[in-house]
């Protein structure tokens, strides 16, 4: 019997990461950048990526949409998303 790991929270911000870079067609976003972005420090960001800490918070809604069928996460994600810019 084959075991799968499951994914770390560090993979899952470097494919967020990269994902967010692919929808600018591969343009390079710095940490820093991202970091500003998201709200938080650069170092604060450094450390989720390399995994040198994890933020409680990101991995409770990581396992709550891993529990979801693809167009709920697609549904529920738009509608944060359509939050974040009517408060930006």
């Amino acid at each position: 019997m084959v075991k799968i790991s499951p994914m770390k929270t560090n993979d899952i911000f470097n494919l967020l990461h990269n994902a967010v870079e692919s929808k600018f067609f591969g343009k390079k976003i710095s940490q820093r950048e991202m970091a500003e972005r998201l709200g938080i420090s650069m170092r604060t960001y450094q450390d989720w990526r390399l995994g040198n800490s994890k933020p409680q918070a990101a991995i409770a809604i990581f396992k709550m949409l891993s529990e979801l069928e693809d167009e709920e996460v697609l549904r529920i994600t738009r509608r944060i998303r359509s939050n974040l810019k009517e408060n930006a």
